[in-house]
């Protein structure tokens, strides 16, 4: 079967690497490990551009961030696609439930909607072989 692998970066890193030795993963070695009977079309990654907290003390996050992902564009049959961080403050409840504080939050957006994006329109597209028959 042709397929296409759908990653969604920061769910993988903070599912399986983040508290481990590794910050790194061959996306292309994962898909094919992953799907080793199928031809991988593409692997589409999607993620969204780090950016250094007030009082972080990881400056470096964006640095690595941005040399990882020049190596995953390395890979021939791989696309990045970026959405973006909002951050506001809100109110949140304390941890002992007593009264609440101001905090900034910060939300990644674009990921989600990007992947169910590219899904819909590759499918239209007949980029993968779906086991769902589309009329």
């Amino acid at each position: 079967m042709r397929i296409v692998v759908y990653i969604d970066g920061f769910n993988v890193y903070y599912g399986s690497l983040k508290n481990s030795p590794y910050k790194w993963l061959d996306v292309s070695r994962l898909g094919e490990f992953l799907f080793p009977k199928d031809t991988i079309a593409k692997i589409k990654y999607f993620t969204a551009p780090v950016k250094v907290r007030a009082n972080d003390a990881d400056v470096d996050k964006p640095n690595r961030q941005q040399i990882y992902l020049r190596a995953l564009r390395t890979i021939p049959h791989l696309e990045i696609f970026e959405g973006n961080f909002l951050t506001h403050p809100v109110m949140m409840k304390n941890a002992d439930g007593q009264g609440f504080t101001k905090v900034i939050k910060t939300e990644e957006k674009g990921t989600d909607v990007n992947i169910a994006t590219h899904l819909v329109n590759d499918a239209h597209n007949k980029l993968y072989v779906s086991p769902i028959p589309f009329s």
